[in-house]
């Protein structure tokens, strides 16, 4: 059975920092993208950073310059460096893994910025 464990996540004050991880096992198929998506109470769930097998990466706006994804391709391990943190980054964070077959996603880490 799949799995995605992401951790990291937690309650920090504005100005903070946090690094989130996910770890992807037992995935058959070939990992392609791995991102992070996040989704605020009443909203809908919206991509913050993706990062391609080759390293190249995207960013939602509202993020860039604070945030940093990166991957470690052998451990099949994805990263979210949050740095700079504002309330309004408050959401629960969900990995994402698309392969070649299927779509993963985690089962979401709460982040809470709030003083």
């Amino acid at each position: 059975q799949v799995q995605l464990v992401e951790s990291g996540g937690g309650l920090v004050q504005p100005g903070g920092s946090l690094r989130l991880s996910c770890a992807a096992s037992r995935i058959s198929w070939g990992i392609s993208t791995m991102g992070w998506y996040r989704q605020a109470l009443g909203k809908q769930r919206e991509l913050v950073a993706r990062i391609t097998t080759g390293g190249s990466t995207s960013y939602a706006d509202s993020v860039k310059g604070r945030f940093t994804i990166s991957r470690d391709n052998a451990k099949n391990t994805v990263y979210l460096q949050m740095n700079s943190l504002k309330p309004e980054d408050t959401a629960v964070y969900h990995c994402n893994v698309i392969t070649s077959g299927p779509v993963y996603w985690g089962q979401g880490t709460q982040v809470t910025v709030s003083s």
